[in-house]
């Protein structure tokens, strides 16, 4: 074969090489057009629709946990995330001044565990929201914040908080399953959501009427509850 031959041959294989790799490419677009492209549609979709609704501070979502009667005209919103100190204090705070909020306000929970810097809470917050499908979430919520300094260090919370859940008299079984359901989770999730969407940026952090409190002390939330229920109030004009 001559130097010439031999040329031409290695042009025909390189343009055959050539048709070959245009050939595959044409096929892969086609694949990811018909194939790859529904499935990833199909994926954004499922993930857009399992995620449930998120509400704003100034409503109340039919699956939030409301302390006291909705009816009331000043509404307390509370993120809060079980493990965190601050959050234990400003449930203590909250628990002395209700008695003189509670008929001007009502109270409603949020989730917004951190795991990032308390790895327990993500944990604390699906037992409270089991519990709540047994009717007793403000008990356990309560039980949380009071022993938090117990469970906080431990590696392996599920056994004590299974502890409190015998003494709340729950149904182990159902709470374990109620754990592991997606109702439980998404509740969860979305209050993060929401929380974030808010403009939840730490924790605790309360609302009163839409309003953020940059320092939640009893005198601040008793003074904006009373700000805002006597704007509730109708004028004698």
């Amino acid at each position: 074969m001559s130097k010439r031959e031999e040329q031409k041959k290695r042009k025909e294989a390189k343009e055959q090489a050539a048709k070959g790799r245009d050939q595959t490419r044409k096929l892969m677009m086609k694949v990811a057009m018909y194939v790859v492209a529904p499935v990833l549609i199909l994926l954004t979709l499922y993930t857009l629709l399992s995620q449930g609704p998120t509400y704003s501070t100034v409503e109340i979502a039919d699956n939030d946990h409301v302390r006291g009667t909705a009816a009331t005209p000043v509404s307390i919103v509370v993120y809060a995330d079980f493990q965190c100190p601050a959050c234990a204090t400003e449930h203590a705070t909250m628990t002395r001044i209700w008695p003189d909020l509670r008929n001007k306000a009502h109270l409603v929970f949020r989730h917004f565990p951190i795991t990032a810097a308390h790895p327990n809470s993500w944990t604390a917050s699906l037992y409270a929201e089991a519990a709540g499908n047994q009717g007793r979430f403000w008990e356990m919520h309560d039980y949380l914040f009071a022993t938090q300094a117990i469970w906080s260090g431990l590696s392996n919370v599920e056994n004590e908080f299974d502890s409190y859940a015998l003494e709340l008299n729950l149904d182990l079984d159902r709470l374990h399953a109620d754990i592991d359901s997606d109702e439980v989770v998404q509740k969860v999730r979305n209050d993060q959501r929401g929380g974030n969407s808010s403009g939840v940026l730490s924790t605790p952090a309360v609302f009163v009427n839409g309003r953020l409190l940059r320092q939640p002390t009893a005198d601040r939330i008793t003074e904006v509850v009373n700000e805002e229920y006597a704007e509730s109030e109708p004028s004698d004009s």
